[in-house]
C-alpha cells in the first residue's frame, strides 16, 4: 500500500496529515501539529570553536565528544581535554556510535575521496582506518542505525538521490555493502532514531522524509514535515539529530531549532528562536536520564550549547524475537518477485543428500543441496507452488513425485525425483479446470493414494487423485471446495488427514484431506496482531508428540506457529535475522515455506525450515531461499 498525504488546516494553522506505509512501527495515521506561531527563544550557551569544523557528542562509557580539526579525527572527553592522539587526515563530515566494544565513528576522507570507519577500543585506544569504497559521487552526510540484535549499520547519503546502507564488520571483521538507497535528489541531511528504526532525510527546500532504517524494509517512505507554507518549517531543514522519541532539526534561514516526537500514537512538534548565532549549520545531540543534550555549530564556527527535557523512550511493539539462517540457495535467475516456494527432500539414507527444490515463478525450478549451491536448473515456464510424494507408483517403478502449479498453461507441471541420487526430472505437465491457478499442495491417503490440490485467485480448489499405474499420470477431479477471497497457501498433515488453507487476506482454514470426507470449512486462525496478512506459505512439522503448523505472516516479516491439532493454539511468532557471521541476510515478506523433521545431518539439530526471502541484501540480488536448522526455533518458543 503507497502512502497517502493530504494537507488540513488545524484551527487555524497547517498540520499534515499521513496515511503510513505498511513497515514496522509506521502502520498508523500520524498528525503533526503546526509550530507555534511564536515559538519560544532557547538560551545557548557559547563557546569557542577552537578550531574544530565539526563536532559530534558521545554519550555512555567514553563521554565527550569527537571532532574535526586541521590536525585530523579527534577524541575528546567531556572537558574538551584531548583523550586521544588524532588521526590526521582532511575529512568534513562526522557520525559516530557508542558500542559495547568501544567507539566507531565515520567520516569522509577528502584526500582519498573515500568513507572511512574509525574505531577506539574501551580505553580510547585507535585501530586501523578501515576504507569503504568510494561511492563514485559526492558523499553529503552519513549516520549510523543499530538493530534489535545490536548488528550496526552506516548509511551513506550522496547526491542526485544515491546512497547506501553499509553492515559495519565487528570483531575485525570487513564491513559490508547491504543495500543501494533510493532517495530525494535535494537530500542533504540524515539522522536515525534507533528506537523507533526511523531513517530521516532531509531534502533541500522540501522538508524532512521518513524511512524505515532496517535493511529488511523497502525504500518506502512519508512525510515527517514540509517548508512553509505546506508544513512547520519557515525555511529548511540543515542539521539533523536523531533522539530515542524522534528527531532534532535545524532549520537554518530563521535560525530555529525543530523537536518532534512520537507520542500517542502521532508525531508531536515544537520549536524554539536560538538567541545566539547568524546561521546554525550542525547539531549533535546526546541523552543523559531524561535531558536532551545539544551541541549547535554556526556558520562562525561557535559552538552552542543547551538542553532540553522530557525525552521518552517509545516501547517497540514491533520486535519479535529472531533465528538465524546457517545457509541461503543461490539467488533464482530472473529479478524482481521471482523466487516462491520450496519443497524438501530428504535422502533415504544419507542426511546430508537432501534437496531442497525451489520455484522461480518467472521461469522454472531450481534444485540445491543443503549448502544451497544450484544443482540443476528445469526452464519449464512459471511455475509458483511445488510440493512432493515419496514412493509414487509409474508404472513398473518407484518415484518419488513433485508436482508445481505452472501458471503458463493452468495446469500441473509433474517432476520425478530420483529415490538414490535426488536428480530431478520433467515429466511433463496435466491439465486444469482452473482458469488463473496458484497455489498447490499435495495430499496422500492411509492407502497410499496421492493428491494435488491447487487453487485458483478465484478462491476455488479442486482435489485431484494421481494415476500413474499405466506408466502415464493421469489426473482425475474429486471433489471441489472454495474460500471467499483469494488464497494461496495449502499444506496437508497426511498422518491426521487434514488439510490446512490460507485464505490470504483473512486467515487459516481446515477441512479433511481425505476425497470422500465433506468440504465445509473450519476456522483456524484469523488475521489478528500475532498473524498478519497476508497469509502465505504454510507447513506441517511433525513432532514425535504433536504436529505443528508454521505459517508465513507476511505483512510483518514473521512466521507463527499454531498447535495442528483443535483447538489450534498459537505458540507465537519469530523472525528469521541477520546471521553476519555466515553472510547470509534476515529473510521479509516471505511467500512460500516447508518445515521437514527428518534428519538432515548434525548441522539441521531437530529438522529444516526453508523459506523463501522476498528482499535478498548483504548485497542485493535476485531473490532466494534461506535454509533454517528447527531447534532454536523449537528452544526460542519453548516447544514442548
Amino acid at each position: 500500500m503507497r502512502p497517502v498525504t493530504s494537507i488540513i488546516a488545524v484551527a487555524g494553522s497547517v498540520a499534515l496529515l499521513v496515511a503510513c506505509t505498511e513497515q514496522g512501527a509506521d502502520k498508523r495515521p500520524e498528525l503533526l501539529s503546526a509550530a507555534p506561531a511564536n515559538p519560544a527563544e532557547l538560551a545557548l550557551q557559547v563557546r569557542e570553536a577552537n578550531g574544530i569544523s565539526a563536532q559530534r557528542l558521545i554519550a555512555g562509557k567514553q563521554a565527550g565528544s569527537l571532532v574535526i580539526t586541521t590536525r585530523g579525527v579527534q577524541l575528546l572527553d567531556d572537558n574538551d581535554n584531548p583523550a586521544s592522539s588524532a588521526l590526521p587526515g582532511y575529512y568534513d563530515t562526522l557520525a559516530v556510535h557508542q558500542g559495547a566494544a568501544g567507539l566507531v565513528a565515520a567520516s569522509h576522507d577528502l584526500q582519498r575521496d573515500q568513507p572511512v570507519v574509525l574505531r577506539w577500543s574501551a580505553s580510547g585506544v585507535a585501530t586501523a582506518p578501515e576504507y569503504l569504497p568510494s561511492t563514485g559521487y559526492p558523499l553529503e552526510d552519513l549516520c549510523f542505525y543499530q538493530d534489535q540484535s545490536n548488528h550496526n549499520y552506516l548509511f551513506l547519503i550522496g547526491e542526485e538521490g544515491l546512497g547506501q546502507q553499509w553492515l559495519i564488520g565487528e570483531q575485525g571483521a570487513a564491513s559490508r555493502l547491504v543495500r543501494n538507497l533510493h532517495l530525494p535528489v535535494g537530500a542533504k541531511g540524515c539522522a536515525v532514531s534507533t528506537a523507533l528504526g526511523a531513517l530521516f532525510i532531509s531534502e533541500e527546500n522540501i522538508g524532512i522524509w521518513q524511512y524505515a532504517a532496517h535493511p529488511e524494509t523497502d525504500s518506502t517512505r512519508h512525510i515527517l514535515d514540509l517548508v512553509q507554507p505546506w508544513g512547520a518549517l519557515p525555511e529548511g531543514p540543515e542539521g539533523l539529530a536523531g533522539t530515542d522519541d524522534g528527531l532534532l532539526a535545524l532549520d537554518t534561514g530563521s535560525n530555529s531549532l525543530h523537536r518532534y516526537r512520537w507520542q500517542d500514537q502521532q508525531w508531536q512538534h515544537d520549536s524554539w528562536q536560538l538567541t545566539e548565532g547568524s546561521k546554525p549549520e550542525q547539531l549533535s545531540a546526546r541523552t543523559v536520564e531524561d535531558t536532551l543534550q545539544l551541541l549547535i555549530t554556526d556558520d562562525n564556527g561557535a559552538q552552542l550549547l543547551t538542553e532540553l527535557t522530557g525525552v521518552t523512550r517509545p516501547a517497540n511493539t514491533d520486535s519479535l524475537p529472531e533465528v538465524l539462517a546457517l545457509s541461503q540457495t543461490q539467488p533464482v535467475p530472473h529479478g524482481g518477485d521471482a523466487a516462491d516456494d520450496p519443497a524438501i527432500w530428504p535422502h533415504p539414507s544419507i542426511p546430508e543428500l537432501a534437496r531442497v527444490l525451489g520455484t522461480d515463478k518467472r521461469g522454472g525450478l531450481g534444485v540445491y543441496d543443503l549448502q544451497g549451491h544450484e544443482l540443476q536448473y528445469l526452464p519449464v515456464g512459471r511455475i509458483n507452488n511445488v510440493d512432493l510424494r515419496k514412493d509414487f507408483t509409474l508404472g513398473d517403478q518407484a518415484i518419488d513425485l513433485a508436482v508445481a502449479s505452472n501458471r503458463d498453461r493452468n495446469s500441473l507441471e509433474l517432476f520425478a525425483i530420483d529415490p538414490a541420487s535426488g536428480r530431478v526430472t520433467g515429466l511433463g505437465d496435466l491439465p486444469t479446470e482452473l482458469t488463473d491457478i496458484y497455489g498447490l499442495c499435495m495430499a496422500q491417503s492411509p492407502d497410499g493414494a496421492v493428491y494435488a490440490i491447487p487453487n485458483d485467485k478465484d478462491g476455488r480448489f479442486i482435489q485431484y487423485r494421481l494415476d500413474g499405474s499405466s506408466g502415464q499420470i493421469t489426473a482425475k477431479a474429486v471433489r471441489q471446495f472454495k474460500t471467499d477471497t483469494q488464497p494461496e497457501g495449502c499444506v496437508a498433515d497426511d498422518a491426521r488427514q487434514r488439510l490446512f488453507v490460507g485464505e490470504e487476506g483473512v486467515g487459516i482454514w481446515t477441512l479433511s484431506s481425505a476425497e470422500d470426507q465433506p468440504t465445509k470449512l473450519t476456522e483456524v486462525a484469523r488475521v489478528s496482531e500475532l498473524l498478519h496478512d497476508d497469509v502465505e506459505g504454510m507447513a506441517v512439522y511433525q513432532h514425535r508428540d504433536r504436529p505443528y503448523l508454521i505459517v508465513s505472516s507476511q505483512g510483518n516479516d514473521s512466521y507463527v506457529i499454531f498447535d495442528a491439532v483443535p483447538p489450534y493454539a498459537a505458540h507465537g511468532a519469530f523472525r528469521i535475522g541477520l546471521n553476519a557471521g555466515k553472510g547470509v541476510d534476515g529473510v521479509s515478506e516471505t511467500d512460500g515455506l516447508e518445515v521437514s523433521s527428518a534428519d538432515f545431518g548434525a548441522a539441521w539439530p531437530g529438522g529444516l525450515l526453508v523459506v523463501q526471502d522476498g528482499r535478498k541484501r548483504l548485497p542485493e540480488g535476485n531473490q532466494n531461499f534461506k535454509l533454517v536448522p528447527w531447534q532454536p526455533i523449537a528452544e526460542l518458543l519453548q516447544l514442548p
